[in-house]
């Protein structure tokens, strides 16, 4: 949750030469320009939209989130690079996130413009078409709960997630999944979609490497370290797929990173480098925390400090505590999985973490 570069709140992006978030069309490369769209009530603040010319028509990477001041944006931005709604023929999405899928699935049912998205999201996608009913409570709590955090769980639980069955409308399946890495045709170019689960599972980031351009999603932000453990339902080992993912990324060719949130950024390669380092400092954090006793993820969260100012667990607000419990046990069950932590579950479903012998 931190970063040796500019914070994002300030960061400045090459390419409008103004703080990344500001309106407009920037162009990032030929034919390739960014939108960032507005995301109310969301300390990210907006998202990049990315936006392909092809003789075709056009084709997004993301979509926003539906919400009608980011289409109202959009709608302006377009235009003022001469293109409308009607020229749209693709989404390319990264991760089933709102702020990343929404948008892209209510405009590609409207338009009649192919929506992609990776295979491994379809879970998440079946729990809010199979998942709910007017007695559910947010799928997040039982995810807590493990992670020692059921005082978090039941404040996530009175929110609106509980009162409200999800709008399928905003969730729509997509037309084509994504399996595998594949290469798609986009215009001229050919864009190398890679999955790199971890974020989510079914994350996927593009890669134009005639051009020397990653379309990052939020595996690869300049500025911040993604989220990790935040999906339903569960996987395994969310912070292993991740690393594993950061060094499948490695190996592609340095490229300039087009991220999902801050400013475009000049190497994936330096990037990726810093994100591994970081997480490998927080799991040593992690058994330094265990040495002192068997402790629950909330526990060694507690021992942990949060975003760029390092502040203690317990001064943050209810949803981050909840994104902290959740990310400190997917390091704690990578940990688990390399040998250097062992786990118990109780019949409540919380586990407890603690160093081997």
């Amino acid at each position: 949750m931190t970063s040796s570069t500019t914070p994002t709140a300030y960061a400045v992006s090459p390419d409008s030469g103004e703080h990344w978030t500001a309106e407009g069309a920037w162009e990032v490369a030929d034919g390739i320009h960014r939108i960032p769209l507005p995301l109310p009530m969301d300390g990210l603040k907006a998202i990049n939209v990315y936006v392909i010319a092809t003789d075709e028509g056009l084709v997004l990477v993301d979509g926003g989130w539906a919400i009608p001041e980011a289409r109202e944006l959009l709608d302006r931005c377009l235009r003022s690079i001469g293109s409308g709604f009607g020229d749209i023929r693709r989404f390319l999405v990264t991760h089933i996130h709102r702020d990343h899928f929404t948008m892209a699935t209510v405009l590609g049912h409207e338009l009649g413009a192919d929506v992609a998205l990776g295979i491994d999201e379809k879970p998440g996608l079946d729990l809010f078409h199979h998942g709910f009913d007017e007695h559910s409570e947010n799928p997040f709590t039982q995810v807590l709960v493990t992670a020692g955090a059921a005082d978090v769980a039941e404040l996530w639980n009175q929110g609106p997630a509980d009162q409200e069955l999800p709008d399928l409308t905003l969730w729509q399946y997509p037309d084509t999944w994504l399996e595998g890495d594949v290469a798609i045709p986009v215009g001229r170019r050919t864009i190398d979609a890679v999955h790199t689960p971890g974020h989510t599972p079914g994350h996927y980031v593009f890669a134009d490497r005639a051009d020397g351009l990653l379309f990052a999603g939020d595996h690869v932000l300049p500025t911040i370290t993604p989220s990790i453990g935040f999906t339903v339902p569960p996987t395994p080992q969310p912070l292993g797929d991740f690393m594993t993912s950061l060094t499948k990324v490695r190996a592609l060719p340095d490229l300039r990173v087009l991220p999902a949130h801050g400013p475009v950024a000049p190497s994936s390669h330096a990037r990726v480098d810093e994100l591994l380092v970081f997480h490998e400092k927080r799991l040593e954090g992690c058994v330094v925390a265990l040495a002192a006793g068997p402790a629950t993820a909330a526990d060694v969260a507690g021992h942990l400090g949060w975003t760029r100012h390092e502040h203690a667990y317990d001064e943050l607000d209810v949803f981050s505590k909840g994104m902290a419990a959740m990310e400190t046990k997917a390091h704690l069950e990578l940990l688990v999985a390399r040998g250097r932590a062992t786990r118990s579950e109780a019949s409540d479903g919380v586990v407890t973490f603690a160093a081997p012998g």
